[in-house]
């Protein structure tokens, strides 16, 4: 198991969440609040993020912390992929788009690195 104490201790949840807590913010605003379906969508996948990262950690094997981190890894690009039918949209700009998809990719980094290092593997 990997040496953290609790899930918050793990800079890639704690990037999720700040990766969550803007797409909460960016999806508050303008025509991107009336369009519920996407909305919830972006939002349900940012947190899928937080949420598989903490789940894995609170299995207690470095297996399964693996498993969920993979699956935290899918929800990080399934988020950037929603983030381009917002920008298409103009729900969001250029400068929105390229921060949270280089902040999503950051999380993807970290997520499957963190994978891999539990699976013995080398980084």
């Amino acid at each position: 198991m990997a040496t953290f104490k609790k899930f918050e201790d793990i800079n890639a949840w704690q990037k999720a969440r700040q990766a969550t807590r803007q797409i909460y913010e960016i999806t508050s605003e303008g025509g991107f609040a009336r369009d519920y379906g996407l909305r919830d969508q972006l939002r349900r996948a940012s947190v899928s993020i937080m949420a598989n990262i903490a789940e894995g950690f609170g299995r207690h094997s470095d297996k399964e912390f693996s498993h969920f981190l993979n699956l935290a890894h899918g929800s990080a690009a399934e988020t950037q992929s929603h983030l381009y039918v917002a920008l298409d949209l103009n729900y969001i700009d250029q400068e929105q788009f390229s921060s949270l998809y280089e902040l999503l990719n950051e999380v993807s980094r970290m997520t499957l690195a963190l994978a891999q290092h539990l699976r013995g593997s080398k980084l």
